[in-house]
């Protein structure tokens, strides 16, 4: 069968094989998943309404890239850049540690990997697609104009030729090339420490979350402290408030985090990260109640990121979590 004359159950499979790489490609645009994944949805609609127009010159994987890039800049026309509390303020001190929530539209979001990661057996390419949604580079990208966005990424996660992105954005392979050499320089001067986080994550690292999940359920602060690096950065989206050093933040979480005592953590996979959905005591209910997705980011033998997403409406659905466990549970 040719590419244009597919049945419309054959069109649906061919077009929902490419969702989680698309999905992957829309949030790394937009910074946030529920945007991602309308565009991807919107994509799909156009796709379908315009295939009698496919002509076959490309294979449908990149002409559903075309379509999700012309999504994405559509959107990004508002002009919004998504952002990390740390790109719009500096570090609070305890002392003076409030509470300020921003708009959901402010925010970097979180995702699962299964949504935007999809199976691929190159270890060194599943390296590189696991690297390009964590969270620092998520951070980094986001300060990109948006075409200078889409071809980094087109360019350096995807390895797409200047050739074939040229075609795409209807530019020149000159524009291409100088859009990228642009991009990487802005990436260099921005992106902060990556973290090493293994893939599979090694025995140290095992141990250190081992060692973390203890520490936290117990609310030992002090076997806490000698996990977290002397610069260890902790936020929690919606607010704007973050945290650095293991002082401030082991304060903050005995005084106005101290109702986290006897929490329970269960792993999650989140862009590219070991993490944890946060559950803490519920005293109305019985039980424990959803409060955050934890994203870790560790270098060194230390956690140096502890991120923590509080929107827990949105976030435990999207991860497929309850929103309570009963008191056994764990």
């Amino acid at each position: 069968m040719s590419e244009g004359t597919a049945t419309t159950t054959d069109l649906d499979v061919r077009l929902e094989k490419h969702r989680v790489e698309l999905t992957g490609y829309c949030y790394r645009m937009l910074g946030s998943s529920f945007e991602a994944e309308d565009a991807v949805q919107d994509t799909m609609v156009r796709a379908w309404r315009s295939f009698d127009k496919f002509e076959g010159r490309s294979s449908i994987r990149s002409w559903l890239y075309r379509i999700a890039t012309n999504v994405c800049l559509d959107m990004l026309n508002a002009g919004n850049r998504r952002a990390r509390p740390m790109d719009l303020s500096g570090p609070s001190p305890l002392a003076q540690a409030a509470l300020t929530p921003r708009p959901d539209n402010t925010w970097l979001e979180p995702v699962p990997d299964a949504r935007v990661l999809p199976a691929i057996s190159d270890p060194a390419e599943a390296a590189v697609a696991k690297e390009s949604v964590r969270l620092a580079f998520m951070a980094a990208l986001q300060q990109l104009p948006p075409k200078q966005r889409a071809v980094l990424i087109l360019r350096e996660v995807l390895a797409w030729k200047a050739s074939e992105v040229a075609e795409l954005l209807g530019t020149t392979v000159a524009s291409v090339n100088s859009a990228l050499q642009r991009a990487r320089a802005t990436l260099a001067d921005r992106e902060g420490d990556p973290g090493a986080v293994s893939d599979p994550l090694d025995e140290e690292q095992k141990k250190l979350l081992e060692r973390y999940v203890a520490a936290f359920e117990g609310y030992d602060m002090t076997a806490l402290t000698a996990l977290l690096h002397e610069d260890a950065i902790m936020t929690m989206p919606p607010f704007d408030l973050w945290l650095r050093g293991p002082g401030d933040i082991t304060g903050f979480m005995t005084t106005l985090g101290a109702s986290c005592a006897g929490s329970r953590l269960l792993p999650v996979s989140v862009n590219g990260l070991p993490g944890f959905a946060h559950y803490k005591p519920d005293p109305e209910k019985g039980g424990f109640s959803a409060w955050a997705i934890q994203a870790l980011e560790i270098s060194d033998g230390r956690i140096t990121g502890f991120h923590c997403f509080l929107d827990t409406a949105r976030w435990f659905p999207l991860f497929g979590l309850p929103l309570q466990l009963e008191a056994e549970a764990h």
